[in-house]
């Protein structure tokens, strides 16, 4: 593996690595010293130009984690609010000796463009580029679905060696602004989860019935008909909205009795199904504080989990794994 630029390049054998690999890191994760020297001497920079939080902090302790030095970019008060390109960014970085770059930008492509134009020769992984790809988040999430529909026997707890073959999975919300849902759509998608994407028809990107999933407008005869073993709620994104919301739905209060996973929705899912959102919440508009706070909730073992993902990426990248065309 070269690059992590989509999930979409993932094979089957290549993703089943990598969550493979998380949970020997994770596992890394409870002792009383929590780092590894695998990377020590390297430097890793996170390349930031749209804000986060969650991700880069992220990045930032999985690379310290791994011994790997950090440098921190963030284009606010940088170069890049005084006019600088991409190119001349990364020709500074590749000059200051980067060994690979985590990238988060607010236009779709920028990682491919910085894996792919000879600017840097380093790893690239893809930390979220507009409403495109977020590959790190479907791992994690793959992984934390993992561990709880498929681990035991001779798996192990976190399902070691195998997909989620048979696993349904409903993701609901703003998918037409959400990388995540892409990104979780091509993943599930090949470690053979059935995906169903259920949203208002304005809230659905033009094409969506291509995609490998079904999709729906009701989420209460989805959740009756599906019987899923996860749901993930995604985040209403009115920072990608116009300052009035765009008319993407009437009003909040409308939203959430439509599309919220209420008190009566969490009731009326399966047992054993775990609720799941990729962060931060809204809550009372797409998931309320009862299923937020829920014990089938994995929102917090996500956070935790995205740690031992990132870790898996940079060690593979950086200090083994196998190159595939995909990814070249």
């Amino acid at each position: 593996m070269r690059h992590l630029l989509s999930a979409a390049d993932l094979s089957r054998a290549e993703a089943i690595e990598i969550l493979d690999t998380t949970a020997t890191m994770a596992a890394t994760q409870s002792r009383e010293i929590k780092k590894l020297p695998a990377l020590r001497g390297l430097t890793v920079v996170n390349l930031f130009f749209e804000d986060s939080t969650r991700t880069r902090i992220s990045f930032e302790a999985a690379a310290k984690r791994l011994s790997a030095d950090v440098i921190n970019f963030s284009a606010k008060g940088s170069s890049v609010s005084k006019g600088e390109s991409l190119k001349d960014t990364a020709l500074t970085l590749a000059a200051m000796g980067a060994d690979a770059v985590v990238i988060r930008h607010q236009a779709s492509g920028a990682p491919h463009r910085l894996a792919t134009s000879g600017w840097v020769r380093t790893p690239v992984v893809n930390a979220g580029d507009g409403m495109h790809q977020h590959p790190t988040q479907a791992l994690l999430d793959a992984f934390t679905m993992r561990r709880h529909l498929a681990g035991g026997g001779d798996a192990g707890p976190d399902g070691v060696g195998r997909d989620l073959a048979g696993a349904k999975v409903v993701i609901v919300g703003d998918v037409l602004h959400s990388r995540v849902a892409r990104s979780n759509v091509d993943l599930l998608h090949t470690l053979g989860a059935d995906v169903t994407l259920v949203a208002p028809p304005t809230l659905l990107p033009v094409g969506v019935h291509t995609w490998p999933c079904a999709v729906s407008y009701d989420l209460d005869a989805t959740i009756a008909d599906v019987r899923p073993d996860a749901i993930m709620m995604l985040r209403v994104q009115r920072e990608r909205m116009s300052s009035a919301g765009g008319g993407f739905f009437p009003s909040p209060m409308e939203y959430s009795r439509r599309y919220g996973l209420d008190g009566t929705r969490l009731a009326a899912l399966p047992e054993h199904c775990v609720v799941m959102h990729p962060g931060p919440m809204n809550r009372g508009l797409e998931i309320s504080a009862k299923a937020a706070d829920s014990p089938r909730s994995t929102i917090v073992e996500q956070v935790a989990n995205g740690v031992a993902v990132r870790m898996a990426v940079l060690y593979l990248l950086l200090a083994g794994g196998t190159e595939t065309e995909g990814s070249r």
